[in-house]
């Protein structure tokens, strides 16, 4: 079990819509409209759905961020920050670096107390942490993410698929911790004492590294002059095939670009995960703008009728939240 699913950090940022008096985004579009994102680790909230989440609370709509680990078994993956005082202190460094992604978001937060399980390597793989979250009975995993949808009330969860995006241990969890989550939140008999059932209305799987939006990055690069970073990652997807996993079908897409520099610097903020020089910032914005403008999602439940493609990740709901 985590130490506790009241440990908060989610307060809103002064200045955006969540923290006015009265409901959150009054007098804006998505006022009354609430959006939760799930993810196993601090920093994956900013490489993941980012320029979204920044679109919709900006707009009105509360947003809040669920991190169900404290990334505290994460890679220092930024040599600047690979000194002896950050690996000692890794666990609290990591809860201020959220801390800072978190007001450039302008977004809500917490962490679900649950202990990173680490990326094992070797072949044979070694066997994961004792205690860690992806081993946790999924009931147990599973208890504080109902707890919050009790409370928060989301319309919308965001989340990753079943292959977790990537297979981390975590991230796979977090799929299955959410999957069940999704509709234990709104049934009575379960999870008894962790608050009234709420139903959310529909899921979504983050969709960022697909084929089809490399491609479009890597000819504008290309045709701009520059060099592109996904050349070689391009020949080699097609072995991802052979390799059994089908890709996700894009089902919605959200334009955000006006928000990718937000995203960039939330995602800097998480300097002992986040390589300044790194790929992740090898594309300038521009190209980003021009080549890929939206941020895509799989659909991968919805309780509303809505028609496919999307554009919006509230189409179905606003009307019922505006009645």
């Amino acid at each position: 079990m985590p130490a506790s699913h009241t440990d908060t950090a989610d307060r809103a940022v002064p200045g955006t819509p969540a923290a006015t008096q009265g409901l959150p985004g009054d007098g804006l579009p998505d006022a009354g409209l609430r959006l939760l994102a799930v993810h196993a680790h601090p920093d994956d909230e900013s490489s993941k759905g980012a320029a979204t989440m920044v679109r919709y609370a900006r707009s009105g709509a509360d947003v809040m961020v669920a991190t169900l680990t404290g990334g505290e078994r994460g890679d220092i993956l930024n040599k600047a920050m690979d000194r002896p005082e950050v690996r000692a202190s890794l666990p609290e460094i990591r809860r201020e670096e959220m801390a800072r992604a978190r007001e450039i978001l302008g977004v809500r937060q917490r962490f679900l107390g649950f202990v990173d399980s680490g990326l094992p390597e070797g072949d044979p793989l070694p066997p994961l942490p004792d205690g860690c979250f992806a081993l946790q009975k999924l009931e147990d995993a599973a208890e504080p993410l109902v707890a919050l949808i009790r409370e928060f009330r989301p319309h919308v969860i965001l989340t990753y698929d079943e292959n977790g995006g990537y297979p981390h241990p975590d991230h796979v969890k977090t799929h299955e911790v959410t999957i069940e989550a999704f509709d234990a939140a709104a049934d009575p008999d379960r999870y008894p004492g962790t608050g009234a059932p709420w139903q959310p209305l529909k899921l979504y799987y983050f969709a960022t590294w697909h084929r089809a939006r490399l491609v479009a990055l890597h000819e504008e690069m290309e045709r701009r002059g520059l060099e592109s970073p996904y050349a070689e990652w391009l020949a080699e997807w097609e072995e991802t095939p052979k390799r059994g996993r089908v890709p996700l079908e894009i089902t919605s897409k959200v334009r955000c670009e006006q928000y990718f520099e937000t995203r960039d610097l939330a995602l800097l903020a998480h300097a002992t995960q986040i390589d300044p020089e790194s790929s992740w910032f090898a594309v300038p914005l521009d190209v980003s703008a021009t080549a890929w403008p939206t941020e895509d999602y799989h659909r991968a439940r919805s309780l509303v009728d809505t028609e496919l493609p999307e554009d919006d990740l509230f189409a179905g709901i606003r009307e019922r939240v505006r009645r």
